[in-house]
This record gives structure tokens, C-alpha cells and sequence, in this order.
């Protein structure tokens, strides 16, 4: 059996990607800084599968190399081998411009999404230089091609910086003629509790402008989590850049919203949505 690891996926969509793994008869490990929310996602996937010993669940701070390394090493103790690796773990800022932030705010921010990418991505490339294989994947978010929006300066700043070094990783991987595919998965707007909550989880209130454009754009993780491991699983090119939000399905939203209302945010919080 294949073999992924998924980091911050207790909820949201590494959680969702995590059940779409089992599905498609993958030894799943997952990890996060939540234990109590870490055990209850091990239990659900647990039942989603009939084989024995193909859920590992272990707690991490991204933000720390040893807890990363160990991630690996624990993995390869149970598994031998990772197919695919996906730094997923992320947070996002208070709705405010860069001068009302705190700077622990700032600084755990990075860590988590740009940071923790980086060494994931560093641990991972040595295991698979190894053993001849494996995939390597980020999450893009808002920032990633350059947008801009008050309130997003940190999360944007690091999503760009995310992408870029993806960019330079695959290439790096094509000039030493590895064996290995590096990729960036864009999720698109994706309606959880991420999307409230700031780094800390504390929660903050959308301007309404941007309530009505996430109505119009935004979907559930379980649906775009279904997308991506599809794609993932059936790739074979390195650089790739998965796109669940095209600019055709956007333009298709943005034309029917009229008669095709949505509300999500009466619903976040339901359990379904969180990240």
C-alpha cells in the first residue's frame, strides 16, 4: 500500500483529504497540535476502512523541526516508505492592517504557513532522494498570485512566498534529475472556520463584500478534497499546479449567482466546516 502523511489535518481539508486517501486504500498518517481533536479524526477514519493499522495519528507543532522529523520517522518505522507528503497545516490573521497586528501573531504565522512548509518539505525530499520516489505538495491561499486585500497582508505575504518556493523546489528537482514530483495544490475559497479565525482561534467578522463573494466562489472541503486526491493520485508530472477554482467555474459562478443563492455563513460552526 501507498503511503501519504498530511500535517494539520485533525479538521478541515487535510482531514478531508485524509478520508478520500482511505478511500482510495491509502495507509493514511495524520498529525496535528489539537490532540483531542487528532484522536477523534483517527476514530472516523478508522471506520472508514477494514484493514487494520493503516491509520496513524501523532501530534506535532509544525512549527518545530524535531516534531516534523518525527512525523517521518515514525512513518517509516510503520510504513517503510512516503509516497506523498503534504504540508497542509496553515492559520490565518486578524481582519486588520499589518499595524494592528501583534507581532507574536506575525511570527507564528509564518512559521505555521510558510516556514513549517519548508522544513516539511526539506525532510521530505531527503527521505524520498533515498528511496527513489514520493510527491511533495503546499496549499496555496489568497496571495498566491499576487492579490491583495486589507486585512490579508501577513496570510498573503506568506501564500506568495509559499509559491514561490514550491516554483524553485521543482525546479531544483528537474535540474538534479530526481525521481520526485513537487506540487501546488489551490484549494480555491474553501468555507470552514479557517476563514473566521485568526491564528489563535480567535474569531473575527467578514466585511459583507466579502461574505457575498465567498457565497458566490466558496465550497466545502469535502468536495474540493475529492478533486485534489484525484489529481494527486493520478500524477505524474513534477511542477504541477492543481486548481480546483478555475477562472471557467469562477466566471460561471459570478454569471448564475443571481438565481443560484447560497449562504454559507448561517452554517459555519455546524461541525462540518471546521479547520
Amino acid at each position: 500500500m501507498k503511503t501519504v502523511v498530511i500535517t494539520g489535518s485533525a479538521r478541515g481539508l487535510g482531514f478531508e483529504m485524509a478520508k478520500q486517501f482511505i478511500k482510495n486504500n491509502f495507509n493514511v498518517v495524520i498529525c496535528d497540535i489539537l490532540e483531542e481533536r487528532l484522536e477523534e479524526a483517527k476514530n472516523v477514519l478508522e471506520k472508514l476502512t477494514r484493514k487494520k493499522n493503516n491509520v496513524l495519528a501523532l501530534k506535532c507543532d509544525v512549527t518545530l523541526e524535531e516534531d516534523l522529523q518525527n512525523v517521518m520517522n515514525k512513518t517509516l518505522e510503520k510504513y517503510k516508505n512516503v509516497d506523498i507528503w503534504i504540508n497542509n497545516a496553515g492559520v490565518n490573521q486578524p481582519m486588520c492592517p499589518i499595524w494592528e497586528v501583534e507581532s507574536d501573531k506575525i511570527n507564528r504565522l509564518i512559521d505555521i504557513d510558510l516556514k513549517s512548509a519548508i522544513i516539511g518539505s526539506k525532510i521530505a525530499m531527503i527521505q524520498m532522494i533515498k528511496q527513489g520516489f514520493g510527491q511533495i505538495y503546499g496549499i496555496e491561499g489568497y496571495g498566491s498570485n499576487d492579490a491583495m486585500m486589507l486585512g490579508l497582508s501577513v496570510y498573503g505575504t506568506s501564500k506568495r512566498g509559499l509559491t514561490y518556493f514550491l516554483d524553485v523546489l521543482a525546479k531544483e528537482v528537474d535540474e538534479k534529475n530526481l525521481p520526485i514530483q513537487i506540487g501546488k495544490l489551490s484549494p480555491g475559497i474553501m468555507i470552514t472556520d479557517f476563514i473566521t479565525h485568526s491564528v489563535g482561534d480567535e474569531s473575527f467578522e467578514l466585511p459583507e463584500k466579502t461574505k457575498k463573494v465567498y457565497n458566490i466562489l466558496g465550497d466545502y472541503p469535502d468536495v474540493i478534497a475529492e478533486f485534489l486526491v484525484n489529481k494527486m493520485i493520478n500524477n505524474k508530472k513534477n511542477g504541477v499546479r492543481i486548481n480546483w477554482l478555475s477562472n471557467a467555474k469562477a466566471s460561471f459562478r459570478f454569471m448564475t449567482c443571481a438565481f443560484n443563492k447560497r449562504d454559507f455563513f448561517n452554517k459555519l460552526g455546524d461541525g462540518k466546516n471546521i479547520k
